[in-house]
């Protein structure tokens, strides 16, 4: 440990003692009292600066916490759980994760986004202007579909039968990455939001959407097969997608994140999946776009 005494400290801080000593008295700097000397070790000074450090508004911390925001994923929950990583999950949809890593709120953000771009995520990470040293790992493809009552009783194949017979339909909040599916295939069939008989409030996850289905609140919803197969529903597929982990270059090297990506090669990693249902791993752990 470096400590330093009342003159040393006063210099490195360019402080004179009177006013050293004067927060010292008001217990305002990290000090210890030896054999009648007050000595301030100096990675506590460090601290100490630091902690009243104002940065301007957009300013990314230096180390974000070790937090994968963004979208809600059951075999992603698993892992961050299994792997040892360290990291938590904060699930709140594709673009809350986003602007939760822009802010420096989250090391990194599972998306799925959906446009008319060929690839989407990759699309949507080179777009940002703010994340000029974004990296995108692959996790997995998720099937997307229909969430419906067990037998579909209304024998709801598609999303223009969800339109014709007016049946209820479960949503997901603005951002969400199902919702950009949603908004997509909508456009696809000529018909825009106000034409679905959506039940509010919104559901926040797939699993909370499926709840909705389930508890009979919602004729149907989309979302992923497993969140069906979790809640023991019926599943009409509509397509697959990428499911991305999107951080910052030096994210990606930190120990946290390669003990993720390398649990990502396991075989129960692989068997944990096939359990879920609905994903395919082939890219876990693959970089697909950085600059």
């Amino acid at each position: 440990m470096d400590l330093l005494t009342t003159s040393q400290a006063a210099d490195y801080l360019r402080l004179g003692e009177r006013k050293l000593y004067e927060l010292v008295a008001e217990g305002r700097i990290p000090c210890s009292k030896v054999t009648g000397k007050w000595l301030f070790p100096r990675h506590e000074l460090d601290r100490w600066v630091m902690s009243e450090l104002l940065r301007p508004s957009g300013m990314v911390p230096p180390e974000p916490p070790p937090i994968v925001g963004g979208s809600q994923d059951d075999l992603l929950e698993w892992s961050l759980r299994q792997s040892g990583s360290g990291l938590a999950g904060l699930a709140e949809g594709t673009e809350g994760g986003v602007g939760r890593l822009l802010r420096g709120e989250v090391a990194a953000a599972a998306v799925h986004f959906h446009s008319e771009a060929e690839d989407a995520n990759i699309a949507a990470a080179a777009a940002m202007p703010r994340l000029h040293d974004a990296v995108l790992v692959g996790f997995a493809r998720r099937e997307q579909g229909l969430l419906l009552p067990p037998q579909n009783p209304k024998s709801l194949n598609s999303l223009e039968d969800v339109l014709a017979s007016g049946a209820s339909m479960a949503v997901r909040q603005h951002g969400a990455g199902a919702e950009m599916l949603l908004s997509v295939l909508l456009a696809g069939a000529g018909a825009v939001a106000a034409d679905l008989n959506r039940v509010h409030p919104p559901c926040l996850t797939g699993p909370d959407l499926a709840v909705a289905i389930r508890s009979g609140r919602a004729d149907c919803g989309i979302a992923t097969r497993a969140a069906a197969c979790g809640a023991g529903l019926a599943f009409v597929p509509l397509l697959w997608e990428n499911f991305d982990l999107l951080m910052r270059q030096r994210t990606y090297f930190q120990p946290s994140f390669q003990a993720l990506l390398g649990f990502l090669t396991r075989t129960d990693f692989n068997d944990r999946a096939a359990e879920l249902t609905g994903y395919d791993v082939s890219p876990a752990g693959k970089i697909r776009f950085f600059k």
